[in-house]
């Protein structure tokens, strides 16, 4: 185990600059996962760190150590790729035990060394066995199995579920989650799926156009998000964001005709966005918010999401899914003052 710093980093690609001075600092034992859209520069990130890429300016500590110069063997980290890379000829055990390639340990001791990995993954049974008898999620062990048993300082996850099934990703989710819980490796991984990022992360860093936009926990991207950027993007269905106008008694005249009390001292006059999450948006509950007609209905068992017609376009709220409003029912929706976000209109950023 390690800890991991990035400081000022920065990648050029000629005259292209894709990250831009970022900073992150990883303890030991952390599950950090970087999670952003294609092009944000989570990858670039994660091959700079590996050695993979070679660093225009900034440094890279490793057990505070700096690397950048320091060929990919010799920066002790392990890399679990999206498409498994092992080797279809060879057994389970052999492309676990070929992370073990320039090890000095006997041979006694490898061959302890892949069946204690291989026990930790659950695949002892399967160690004679080529890639083309296994599932892909086997596959995806193996992998893991390969990086593991080198006992790297630092494992980097280059989105290794992006090619399984969803039943399949769950599955991995949590047995990669329980593999740390049971190893404590220090963990950098990186996703574009924000459900992989706020089930398994200790700290998620949102990433954007080559800028971090937050770093936190999963409840404080959640509950706190930084910007409009960050709330869109964590959280499934995206958080309902409607402009408006502050009013002398501190509430928010909406674009959609209403006004909302929010009982904060914020100026009159600023032109703000404000955000609630589905989740917090109900038919006849809390502070009123908005009306409108239900023009879509989305059941889930025990609730149903209702798309409401507004103004300003869709919101999107949750009702009781035993007894939902109907199509063309006009409700009135509401949310606790408590779960409302306030955002600048011009930066996106939150107001607190």
């Amino acid at each position: 185990m390690a800890t991991l710093a990035i400081r000022d980093l920065v990648k050029r690609y000629d005259k292209t600059e894709v990250l831009h001075s970022i900073g992150l600092e990883v303890a030991d034992g952390e599950f950090v996962v970087f999670v952003g859209p294609s092009g944000c520069g989570k990858s670039t990130t994660l091959r700079l760190v590996a050695g993979l890429e070679e660093v225009t300016s900034g440094s890279i500590e490793i057990d505070g150590k700096v690397v950048n110069n320091l060929e990919p063997k010799d920066r002790d980290i392990a890399m679990v790729f999206q498409n498994y890379a092992i080797y279809p000829h060879m057994t389970v055990r052999k492309n676990i035990g070929f992370g073990l390639r320039s090890s000095k340990a006997s041979k006694a001791e490898k061959a302890e060394r892949i069946e204690s990995v291989a026990a930790l993954l659950g695949m002892t049974e399967y160690l004679d066995r080529k890639p083309n008898q296994l599932s892909g999620g086997q596959r995806q062990r193996v992998a893991i199995g390969r990086a593991m048993v080198r006992d790297p300082a630092v494992f980097l996850f280059d989105e290794p579920l992006s090619n399984l099934d969803a039943q399949l990703r769950t599955q991995m989710r949590l047995e990669i989650k329980k593999l740390h819980q049971r190893v404590g490796s220090t963990i950098v991984f990186v996703t574009h799926d924000q459900v992989e990022a706020m089930t398994m992360a200790d700290r998620i860093v949102i990433m954007k156009d080559g800028h971090i936009q937050q770093v936190g926990t999963p409840a404080e991207v959640y509950h706190q998000p930084a910007n409009t950027f960050v709330a869109r993007f964590i959280g499934a269905p995206s958080m309902n964001m409607v402009p408006g106008v502050v009013t002398a008694g501190g509430g928010v005249a909406l674009s959609t005709g209403n006004e909302v009390a929010l009982g904060r001292a914020l100026p009159e006059g600023r032109e703000v966005i404000l955000g609630i999450r589905p989740e917090d948006l109900h038919p006849g509950q809390g502070t009123p918010v908005i009306e409108g007609a239900v023009n879509v209905r989305e059941p889930l068992g025990h609730e149903t999401l209702i798309y409401v017609d507004t103004p300003h376009g869709d919101v999107i709220a949750k009702a009781d899914g035993r007894v939902p409003p109907e199509i063309g029912d006009v409700v009135r929706l509401g949310a606790l003052a408590e779960n409302m976000h306030v955002f600048d209109a011009k930066t996106g950023e939150a107001l607190r």
